[in-house]
């Protein structure tokens, strides 16, 4: 998990729960500081804000539970574990990109099958 995680430049270390919770509550994040039950890792990268929550969330379900999201930091403020599952199932952003270019394309596209069907039955 770490590797994969490493590939896509999310770092992963696993902390003792006083310390997270010390280092959360110096942050300066806005809310309050989430209940962090069980053993607790960090997830964090400075490059796409959802590949860390988007790794977890992957490898969780396929450890069928093992691995739960508790909750994260988005925009500068606490997150809960149904917010922080929102934002992992958001493609990466050449996904994303893909996406918005074959929307744009669509349009282009049924309007260049109408022209050809249209010369087609003109000929």
């Amino acid at each position: 998990m770490r590797k994969l995680l490493a590939d896509a430049n999310v770092r992963y270390y696993v902390a003792k729960k006083t310390l997270i919770r010390k280092a959360l509550e110096k942050s300066g994040y806005a809310g309050e500081v989430p209940e962090l039950p069980g053993e607790v890792a960090v997830a964090w990268t400075t490059e796409d804000v959802t590949a860390p929550a988007r790794g977890v969330y992957d490898f969780g379900t396929k450890l069928k539970g093992a691995l739960t999201l508790l909750g994260g930091v988005f925009e500068g403020a606490f997150a809960d574990a149904k917010k922080m599952i929102g934002i992992a199932t958001i493609p990466p952003i050449p996904v994303l990109r893909g996406m918005f270019v074959n929307i744009i394309n669509s349009p282009i596209q049924g309007l260049v099958i109408a022209l050809d069907q249209i010369s087609k039955t003109k000929k």
